[in-house]
């Protein structure tokens, strides 16, 4: 008689040794009560190290089980180095401006801080260089507080301060004071209200981001996804992606028909609609959301992107986990970083970083001319969208920026292998080959990729008119996802247009679940989201896109208020001294 496995046991972990740990540059990630060290992960990970960064500090339980396959879950028990007691605290990750104190040395003694209010704060050491990491009502911004390090001054602003002044001051009353000269805020500290207005408004508007309420959201959360688990929601319907194949294979055939006749704009026309379809089984199976096996799912998606499409699931996977980690934040999600061309918050006027690119995104001369503009440029724009994957893809892959290690080392190459067969077959065979004159090739290579242009316009369109507004780290993973994102009504026939993306807030908080099911668990999201308090984005697809053009062309009325103080201030000589050295 075998004997039984006994279960291993981890030592309790403090929360001041995890944070030292931290300090002492270590990813440490809480996940189901226990303290997960992933540095040796950190180059193996498929989704990449980005979205991993983002955990650092932070009960990541949520979005790991959301993200990942039971077989992935259960590999990670191997990083386990410990234990906590009760309801985690998140820490604010280091790559979001997160300080954390190292140990203390003999010698040294900790002391108790009150904040602005009177109340207890956290401990900090008594030393200037390790401040704490414990976060705020809100965490830190770069608007605000980013530390040197980013280069960026710190402002300090009470925030009963500001919001008193958010709640009397608006955007007309700003222009009106400008029309005489009479600027009562500066160009950034104008910016900087804008920010704690759009917190204030997010406050009033969705559950209190206190400890007891989020536990709450958390808990029925999760009832919820055993709830679509035991009704086999996660289970795959095969049926619907054999028609799926027949359409994309349907669509294909009339492009190699007009082709063979010579009808360049039709066949070029078909190709853009094989190519807009394609891309949903791509999004599927780079979520695992096909046969639900990695490798398997991962082969699927770089056949249908790569080598049919051209473009770099391993990049998308990269950018995409990030995107759903911290779901439309200025300064962190790639999906909504379009500068120069789009700015869907005010808070890009000031020339934020990016820590996904790692670069300034200036608000320089030409965003100034796009982002004015951006809400009637808005569809042009997209019109060329496909042309911007292409590069994004390319650089992906040259630069080597995916894991270099593990199971997921081998598809840069298979992926290189898909590119070369792309280029070979539309490149060479099909434009070269198989089309007369210059011009006819120009004209096809611009009709099949501006009729994507739907697909550009799907996927910004459940972000870009959402909350930009960071709650702090204390609000929930379901209450973020649903705050920042918004669903499409449509009626079922017309689902195949839409290719599961219609419904983005439930797949933002089940990624995982196939999108044929998407439909039947809009129900059950939306009890939740009754039973909880927090409001169910639902806009048909006409008043979407007219919430999108009208949060562009909010930001770029902003725009044109910041140039108006900062041109009357020059007038008068003043200096403005809140601008961003970098």
């Amino acid at each position: 008689m075998a004997k039984p496995t006994k279960e291993r046991t981890y030592p309790l972990t403090t929360r001041r040794e995890i944070e030292a740990q931290i300090a002492d540059g270590r990813h440490m990630v809480i996940v189901d009560g226990h303290v997960l060290k992933v540095d040796a992960f950190m180059k193996y990970h498929p989704g990449g190290d980005k979205a991993m960064k983002h955990m650092v500090g932070r009960d990541a339980t949520d979005e790991v089980n959301g993200l990942h396959s039971p077989e992935a879950r259960d590999m990670m028990n191997k990083y386990r180095v410990g234990r906590i007691e009760g309801r985690w605290k998140n820490f604010l990750p280091p790559i979001q401006g997160g300080k954390f104190r190292k140990r203390v040395e003999e010698g040294q003694e900790e002391v108790e801080e009150e904040d602005d209010s009177g109340r207890l704060a956290n401990p900090a050491v008594t030393t200037a260089e390790t401040p704490s990491s414990e976060p705020e009502s809100r965490s830190p911004s770069p608007l605000f507080d980013v530390n040197n390090d980013t280069g960026a001054r710190k402002r300090h602003v009470k925030e009963s301060t500001i919001s008193r002044a958010a709640s009397t001051t608006s955007v007309s009353s700003l222009e009106e004071s400008h029309g005489d000269g009479a600027l009562p805020l500066d160009g950034m500290a104008h910016l900087d209200i804008l920010t704690r207005k759009e917190i204030k408004l997010d406050l009033d508007k969705y559950p209190a981001v206190d400890q007891g309420t989020q536990e709450t959201i958390v808990e029925k959360y999760r009832q919820l996804h055993d709830r679509i688990k035991a009704e086999g929601l996660y289970d795959c319907n095969y049926y619907a992606y054999a028609i799926e194949c027949t359409r994309y294979t349907i669509f294909f055939g009339l492009m190699l028909l007009f082709l063979k006749w010579k009808w360049y704009i039709p066949s070029a026309f078909f190709l853009g609609i094989f190519w807009h379809q394609l891309v949903f089984s791509a999004h599927d199976a780079g979520h695992m959301g096909i046969t639900h096996h990695f490798q398997v799912d991962t082969i699927i998606g770089i056949i249908i992107a790569d080598f049919l499409g051209g473009l770099s699931l391993g990049w998308w996977k990269r950018s995409h986990n990030v995107h759903h980690i911290v779901t439309n934040s200025p300064e962190h999600d790639p999906d909504i970083e379009h500068m120069p061309f789009f700015a869907i918050s005010h808070r890009f006027l000031s020339s934020l970083r990016s820590t996904y690119y790692e670069r300034i995104m200036p608000y320089d001369a030409a965003a100034k001319f796009f982002i004015s503009m951006q809400h009637h440029l808005y569809y042009v724009i997209m019109l060329f969208g496909r042309f911007n994957l292409y590069r994004l893809s390319m650089e992906y892959l040259i630069l080597g920026q995916g894991p270099k290690k593990g199971v997921a080392a081998w598809h840069r190459w298979f992926e290189f292998t898909g590119q070369v067969f792309f280029w070979y077959w539309f490149g060479y065979e099909l434009l070269y080959k198989s089309i007369d004159g210059g011009w006819n090739r120009f004209w096809f290579v611009m009709v099949s990729h501006m009729v994507t242009c739907p697909l550009h316009v799907q996927i910004t369109l459940s972000h870009f008119a959402m909350s930009t507004a960071d709650l702090g780290v204390d609000e929930s993973f379901p209450q973020k996802m649903l705050r920042t994102t918004m669903d499409v009504d449509c009626p079922t026939w017309l689902d195949f247009f839409h290719g599961g993306l219609q419904f983005q807030a439930i797949h933002h908080l089940f990624p995982r679940i196939p999108r044929h099911n998407l439909r039947r668990t809009q129900r059950l999201v939306q009890e939740f989201c009754e039973d909880v308090g927090i409001p169910y984005a639902l806009f048909g697809f006409v008043d979407g896109n007219k919430e999108v053009i009208g949060r562009l062309g909010e930001v770029a009325r902003q725009a044109a208020i910041l140039k108006k103080c900062q041109g009357v201030m020059i007038r008068e000589g003043r200096v403005e001294g809140h601008h961003h050295h970098h």
